[in-house]
């Protein structure tokens, strides 16, 4: 009698949403749920799965197919993982295993055995141990080194390098017989981290009394969210360090997400010089095997703070006792390639999941987490007294037409520098400008692949003209390609030609433009913000790089520049978003040294809004935005779903959208609690040489607008599609 086969069930990246069946050769192993294995897929010879189940029976047993072969004796993906990858499929409506390949790093998604990890040790021998240090006088590298050996008798490549222990010495001390070296696999503790290492550094720093109530707030070892709601320069970052010092004491482990890569390497800063602890950074900066080494190391319990981006909520944490996700509004934790994930929403499902306190920081916190606040599903602190008590910075508006630096702009500055104090001109544009215009028939520089004007760059005598959307360049005409004028001027500004007016009033003043062109190597953001550190006369000009968590102590003024957009924008969350980079530009000023002071350049000085914010504070615009969310039944109090598409011809695209608007009305009728709108064209409908369209669906139910997503996906999965069209699920949309 043949035996019956062992089947498994394995989740891939693939469009379907669903699980699929293969066999286990006879000579294979069991892999244990949330293995990798390699399978075959269609044409594909071999791709990577994961295993989330094992079945005694398939629903096609005459096509199943054998595995490859296992990749891996300990699952990548443990228990806790695999739930939570299995929470953001069905929520976001992805497949499994592409959330999967969302939570590995880039070098497990390849169908490739990865050996066992080990590291280099060096130990001291019996003839190290009784060797008296005296005796190497004459080679005093080797004579410190074993004195580091006969205090701490193990130590690996990290230990070797930080006690700048040099490979030459090591051989030398190998080949007298007074060390060997070997090879470890990796154990859950680190080898040098001895137990009577003190767990800090410094003291920590006094707590005013808010600050003190928002951390007796926080129950650990429960689930429990606090949204620490504090002005810039109150402290918050205090209140985490003094919280995660908690959770070190219970040996437990700490994510903090932070919005930016910008953010890292100050944070990082900021708790290295507190914790005797072992701290890392993940973020897009780092290579694969950087990444994978990082990931490998929280896996195996060796790292207790790691402090990274978007995708770090998913490093394997074995004894995770806190997430910490600071400027919990910003836009950047919602992923818009891919699996759409937030960030903010998937560590609250993970505090959930595990058991673990969670807080979310913020100066302006997003109107989602101030309803949830309000509603009593999270505990909400306050804090409105800044750290070291200075007052938050005047604010004055000039009213000008001038889109760069005007006048009365630049006299400030001058008179911020003859203070000795530093200065921000904030402008969110890259580039120099971003329209090229002629004069004479008002011809402009529009990309061929978008529905975009292209910005002009300059450095120095080079220029060139740059779609941000599609990254097409091309040169800049030396006259009008349409009327052939030779009066074809920029027209606005960005932070290059910012950067020039600035040069040209200030010429002896350093003055650093930080935004994603002149940081895009290596060390430059960092290298950039130590200058700035120092203290000294400058002014800084950049984007909303420099607007998140930054301090700089002698920064004393700053100017705002291209605001009015944001008055008029297409986009319901426009208001909001402006009310939080105007506060989060100017808590950047005046927090230490200085009374700061805020020029905002406008021509609406008496908008309403803008004179709510300035007059009242963000909280008090916060409460006006609710209230008008609430009347028009958007976000928070409605949940808003985007079908996208996007094709090569807008036909296709509108017609496949279209059709999923009759499957989801067949499955659910329009009804009050639930609308459809669409299909219509993006804000910018042709993005490189394709045409994108949206259906949106808004509901007031989640669970309803879930059972419909699910059905609707189905249905659209099995419909016959046009070549090259491309559809997605965006829940809970930010981006319109």
């Amino acid at each position: 009698m043949t035996p019956a086969k062992r089947i498994i069930q394995v989740a891939l990246s693939s469009p379907f949403r669903r699980l699929f069946d293969y066999s286990l050769p006879d000579e294979s192993p069991e892999p244990l749920i949330g293995s990798r294995v390699a399978i075959p897929f269609g044409h594909q010879k071999s791709l990577m799965g994961i295993v989330v189940s094992k079945n005694s029976s398939s629903s096609a047993p005459d096509k199943l197919r054998d595995i490859h072969g296992i990749l891996e004796s300990e699952p990548s993906l443990n228990n806790d993982l695999l739930k939570l990858c299995r929470w953001c499929a069905d929520y976001y409506h992805y497949s499994l295993g592409d959330v999967c390949q969302v939570a590995l790093p880039a070098i497990l998604r390849r169908p490739e055995t990865i050996k066992d990890s080990t590291h280099s040790i060096w130990e001291i021998t019996s003839q190290g141990q009784s060797t008296a240090l005296e005796t190497l006088k004459k080679a005093p590298k080797q004579q410190e080194a074993l004195g580091h050996f006969q205090k701490k008798t193990i130590l690996d490549t990290g230990a070797t390098k930080k006690n700048k222990i040099s490979p030459a010495t090591l051989k030398t001390l190998t080949e007298k017989q007074l060390i060997e070296k070997s090879e470890r696999k990796n154990s859950l503790k680190s080898l040098n981290t001895p137990t009577e290492t003190p767990l800090l550094k410094e003291t920590p720093l006094l707590l005013n009394n808010e600050q003190d109530k928002a951390l007796q707030t926080l129950q650990y070892g429960e689930f429990n969210t606090v949204l620490l709601d504090g002005i810039t320069g109150s402290g918050k970052t205090e209140v985490y360090l003094q919280a995660i010092e908690h959770v070190l004491k219970r040996d437990e482990q700490v994510i903090v997400l932070v919005p930016e890569i910008g953010l890292t390497p100050q944070t990082v800063t900021r708790f290295e010089q507190r914790f005797n602890q072992t701290i890392t950074t993940l973020h897009s900066g780092l290579t694969d095997k950087q990444r994978f080494t990082i990931w490998q190391k929280a896996k195996l319990g060796e790292i207790n703070i790691v402090i990274g981006t978007r995708s770090s909520i998913f490093t394997p944490l074995p004894r995770l006792g806190l997430i910490v996700v600071d400027e919990e509004h910003d836009n950047s934790y919602k992923q818009q390639e891919g699996v759409r994930y937030s960030a903010r929403d998937v560590a609250i499902i993970r505090a959930h999941k595990g058991n673990i306190p969670l807080i979310l920081g913020s100066a302006t916190p997003s109107l989602e987490s101030l309803q949830n606040a309000i509603s009593g599903r999270y505990q909400h602190r306050l804090l409105r007294q800044r750290a070291k008590s200075q007052p938050l910075p005047s604010i004055e508006c000039i009213d000008t037409q001038e889109s760069d630096i005007d006048e009365a702009s630049l006299r400030h500055i001058q008179t911020a520098l003859e203070q000795n104090q530093q200065v921000l001109v904030f402008i969110n544009r890259r580039g120099y400008a971003p329209i090229l215009n002629c004069k004479d028939c008002g011809w402009t520089s529009l990309c061929e692949n978008c529905d975009s004007r292209m910005t002009l760059h300059r450095s120095g005598y080079k220029q060139h003209l740059h779609c941000h959307h599609c990254d097409k360049r091309s040169v800049v005409p030396p006259k009008c390609p349409q009327c052939h004028s030779q009066r074809i001027k920029p027209l606005g500004s960005g932070t290059q030609r910012s950067e020039e007016t600035l040069e040209k009033r200030f010429g002896g003043v350093p003055i650093l433009r930080i935004d994603r062109d002149s940081m895009a190597r290596k060390g430059q953001l960092e290298a950039a913000l130590a200058k700035v550190n120092k203290g000294e006369p400058c002014i800084l000009v950049g984007t909303q790089m420099l607007a998140k968590g930054h301090h700089f102590p002698n920064l004393g003024m700053g100017v705002i520049l291209g605001l009015d957009q944001a008055f008029f924008s297409s986009d319901f969350r426009g208001a909001e978003r402006m009310g939080q980079l105007l506060t989060q530009v100017a808590g950047r000023i005046g927090r230490e040294n200085h009374k700061g002071k805020v020029i905002i350049q406008t021509r609406f000085s008496d908008h309403p809004l803008l004179s709510l914010l300035l007059n009242e504070g963000y909280e008090a615009l916060a409460k006006h935005l609710l209230s008008e969310r609430k009347l028009t039944g958007m976000p928070p109090f409605e949940h808003i779903t985007l079908i996208r598409c996007h094709a090569q011809q807008a036909q296709l695209a509108e017609e496949f959208l279209h059709c999923a608007r009759q499957i989801a009305q067949q499955i659910i009728p329009a009804h009050d609690g639930l609308q459809y709108l669409g299909p219509f064209p993006a804000t910018m409908e042709k993005r490189n040489n394709r045409y994108h369209f949206l259906l949106q669906i808004k509901a007031s139910n989640r669970k309803e607008r879930q059972y419909l997503l699910q059905q609707l996906c189905e249905r659209l999965e099995s419909t016959k599609q046009a070549r090259g069209l491309h559809w997605l699920v965006d829940v809970d949309a930010q981006d319109f």
